[in-house]
Order: structure tokens, then sequence, then C-alpha cells
């Protein structure tokens, strides 16, 4: 068996390549921007409020904030604190750094989420005493004092452990799987019940390889699931599998193997028909059942246009190996790839050799791009998550079951803003801003937005629409991105400029929710305003 000095080995190693190829230059940088947000989140979102919610579990002890006001949670089901006086889900306020503690009850413990359409947050399931749990979650600005509340009238119909949400066109959403669970259902029910999904069966292996199975709504109103190393399209009304695509050659990607995947933006310029999946990363098959081993991680990715009439994968190789983790769409149409590790895979002390250094990958070019490295390891439950000023918050990593801040890999509580290249002050003599837009958009209809520009105009101008995901073990429930038809832009005043665009043509495209709308100019973001896609 592996011993902990092989692991302290093999981290002082991943430092000295660190230190050895930082005269590198490589582009983007980290800012740690709160030292103790509280919680290590093991899910997060980002508000319409431009705050951030952080939600670890219940049944872990004590966290490093207090319930405001001296309150304590009472819970004669906790598994470990019974008379629990601190929080374990917190507000944070991205700017200023600071957190507000929130109350949850039940254990919310590896569970899922989605934003609704009125941009209240959908909280499902978890395990222990949360299993069966609905939970809700109004976000209001900072300095506001909404809370958790939990359903007394809603219920699961099964247990879901590890279990993806999406949110459908008619504003119900879907949830899918979870351990032992190989169904989906819908919150509201509406008296739908559970249907049973035997492909989740069939992707099942002794180690799962199946939980947080990867959701992406597609164009035609179908739902892509992938679990393991398989994939099927779903027609989530009749409970009819239409396809089934062929299998990713490689690793397995879902939990615990901690590979990840997103939708790549969605295009008016096909009239958003084109749906391509990006799965990237995994961990060696039997790196579950032998931690000690150390195995090594994936290092492919595979990319199929879902949407193809004779769709296969095409496999691409990272700059390394990764599993754990998260893929963040960014404004540009790339996608981030960041924090994970190189072996091993998700559980608890299960990894080591985390990977410090972030990529970007290019859809147009299919090329990687390593980028500027953290000096903070993120492995098991981490997240992270797109923000309105087109950074990244990067947040979580607990490798223990309960709070431990010593030894190798501690519980990480501070939390970090990753911003890409294109945030560089070099950039800022291009970077466009918002300066009149609506703040509600409906389906197929125009509107025009005003863009300040610092100089003259020496490009496009482009808008883009990306979703507030809810992001937990290495995948973004509900992350979409729909790049905008625009007009010529016409000069409305100085180095003001009118550009005009229609909203996303239905809910299919873009199911009704708060989106963030970036302007960029010349391929540079400006900041995103939020605004309600609805009917």
């Amino acid at each position: 068996m592996a011993c902990p000095g092989r692991r302290n080995f093999l981290w002082f190693l991943s430092v000295v390549v660190l230190i050895s190829s930082s005269t590198r230059a490589q582009p983007g940088r980290f800012d740690v921007i709160a030292q103790n947000a509280g919680v290590a989140s093991m899910h997060t979102v980002v508000t319409h409020f431009s705050n951030a919610i952080f939600l670890d579990r219940t049944n872990i002890g004590p966290s490093q904030i207090n319930l405001a006001a001296g309150g304590c949670r009472d819970n004669p089901d906790d598994r470990t604190l019974k008379h629990d006086c601190t929080a374990h889900s917190v507000m944070f306020d991205y700017f200023s750094g600071a957190s507000r503690a929130l109350s949850i009850y039940s254990d919310t413990w590896c569970s899922s989420g989605q934003f609704l359409p009125n941009g209240t947050l959908l909280q499902t399931g978890g395990d222990f005493d949360g299993f069966f749990k609905v939970r809700y979650m109004t976000p209001c600005p900072n300095g506001g004092t909404c809370d958790w509340q939990e359903s007394k009238t809603e219920f699961l119909h099964s247990g879901r452990w590890y279990a993806s949400n999406q949110l459908l066109p008619d504003g119900r959403v879907i949830v899918v799987g979870g351990r032992s669970a190989f169904s989906y259902e819908f919150i509201p029910d509406r008296g739908a019940g559970q249907f049973e999904l035997p492909f989740l069966k069939e992707t099942n292996d002794p180690t799962f390889n199946n939980l947080y199975p990867f959701l992406h709504l597609l164009p035609d109103n179908n739902l892509f699931v992938f679990a393991n190393r398989d994939s099927i399209l779903l027609n989530y009304f009749t409970n009819t599998v239409l396809r089934r695509y062929p299998t990713l050659p490689g690793e397995p990607r879902n939990y615990p193997s901690a590979g990840s995947s997103v939708m790549l933006p969605l295009d008016s310029a096909n009239s958003f028909s084109n749906a391509e999946i990006l799965v990237c990363g995994g961990s060696n098959k039997d790196a579950y059942a032998y931690p000690a081993g150390q195995l090594p991680a994936s290092q492919t990715c595979g990319r199929m246009v879902a949407t193809s009439g004779d769709p296969n994968w095409n496999i691409l190789n990272m700059p390394t190996r990764r599993n754990m983790g998260d893929m963040v769409l960014l404004p540009t149409g790339q996608v981030l790839i960041i924090n994970g590790a190189q072996s091993g895979s998700q559980g608890w002390g299960y990894a080591s050799s985390p990977c410090l250094n972030p990529v970007i990958f290019d859809p147009v070019s299919s090329k990687f791009e390593t980028q500027a490295a953290s000096t903070i390891p993120r492995m098991y439950h981490s997240t992270a998550n797109l923000l309105p000023d087109g950074r990244v918050l990067v947040a979580g990593s607990n490798t223990h079951e309960y709070y431990t801040f010593t030894g190798a890999f501690p519980t990480e509580l501070r939390v970090e803003a990753f911003s890409p290249a294109y945030l560089d002050p070099a950039n800022d003599w291009q970077r466009p801003k918002l300066v009149n837009y609506p703040g509600v958009i409906n389906y197929g209809m125009p509107f025009s937005v005003d863009v300040s520009l610092p100089g003259n105009l020496t490009g496009d101008i482009e808008l883009t629409l990306l979703s507030a995901p809810f992001t937990t073990h290495s995948f973004s429930q509900g992350q979409r991105q729909l790049k905008l038809a625009v007009s010529t832009p016409l000069r409305a005043n100085g180095n003001t400029f009118t550009v005009k665009s229609s909203a996303p043509p239905s809910a299919v495209i873009a199911p009704p929710s708060f989106y963030m709308l970036f302007p960029l100019h010349n391929g540079i973001p400006g900041t995103a305003t939020w605004v309600m896609v609805t009917y």
C-alpha cells in the first residue's frame, strides 16, 4: 500500500514543477478574495443579486462560522452534532469577501439543484435525513435576510444522493438518478410520479461510475444523458430512449471517477440547432476501489455533435491528466478547466497530485492553453463558477470526512477568483460597457443595447447569454451559453454604439430564468448585466 510519505513526495514534486515553470509567464491570475468563508463549499451558485450561495453539508460537526444572533440547530437525526450553533451554508459577497450565515436543517451532502424561472433556487436530496428533501432559497441582495426554506409538503419520490438537475422549458426541473435510484422525476411533480430509466442501471458498475449523470437539454427539447462512458437521447415526455450514442473511449467519466462536461455554446448563426457535447477527464476504472494505488487520471476529452445524423466522439488530449476538474463556459465561448487532481478519484483522501494549473480549451481551434497556477490545491468537493465581471469564483476542497486543518490537503476555507487573460488591464482600451439595456427580454422579440467603448470601434460587438448553474462534484448543472445575433453597431453618440439583437426564439433554446448578458468587443468581454429571459 502507498504510505502518506509517498503522497507528500508527489505533492513536493508538483510544487517543484510549479516553481520551475513559473518564469513562462502563463496567462491568467489567481487572487485570494477571502481568507475564511466559514464553510467549505461543496455546492455553489451565483445569484442574480451578484452574490454567491455556498452550501456544504450537515452531519459534519461544527463549521467555522456561527449562526446569526446566537441561533442553533437542534436536530435529533444529525449523526455528528445534534445541537449545532454553526452554519453549513453562507451568502458570500464576492466583492468584499464577507459571509452571512444561512440555516440548513437536513443533510445536503452530495445533493443537486437548479434555479427556477423566477430566480428562486431549488435544492433537492442529500443523504440521511435529507434523502427525500426539497428546499428553496429565494436570493436577496447583500445585507438582506433571505434564508433556506425546507418544504413541508413536497418530497422526492426516491431518495436522491448524487443526482443531477436540469431546468426545462415549461419551468419544471427534472431530477435524474442518484445512488441506487435508476429513475427520474420532476419538481413540481404535477402528479407525474417518477419514471424508471434502465440506462442508469445498465451503466452502473461495482464502483458506481454513473452518479451525477451529465444532463444537457438539446435544442430539439430532448435530454442528452451521459453516465459512465455511455449516453442516450431521452424524450422525457414519453420516457422513450430515442438514440444510443457511441461509447466514449477511455476511462469512466462520472462520479466517483470525476470527469466533467459542458454543452458548447449554441449559436444563432445556425439557428441554435447545433449542439456539441464536450466531456473531459475522469479516473482509472480501478481508482476508487484501490485508492492506495493512486492510479493516473484520464488525459482525454471527447467532443461530439449530439444533434448530428452520424454522431461520433472526437478524442483530444489535455496538457495534463485530470479528474475532479470543473468546466466553466467563458463569455468568449472558450471552456475553462480548473481544479482537480492527476491521480486517484473522488472520495475522502482518495486523490493526490493536485492540478494547480487550469487550462482553457478553444472549441474553434481544438487547442488547450495552460494557465497560471494557483498555490491552493482544490480537489474533492471544490467548485468553480463564472461571475458577471468575467472572473471565475473558486471555492471549496475538503478531502476529509470532517473539517480538518492539519496534515496533507487540509479543509480549504479560502476563496479565490481566477481572472482569465481577457481581464488583463492591457485589454481595457477595448473593453465594452453596457450603458443601456433591458432587464427582461421576451422569446423571439427584438431588443437593443447601448455599448460604450473607451476608444474607437476596432472590431465586432457581440452579445452572449450565460446561465447561472448549480455547481457540485465537477459538474455545473444547467450551464448554458447562447451567442446571439447582432446588427452592425450604429453610433449613438461619441463612442457609444447601439446594437440590435433578438431574444432566444423559444424556451427550448433558453429555459426561462435569469441569464448574464455579456458584451464583447473584438473578443474582449465587458461586465455582464442580469436579464430575465421569459415568455
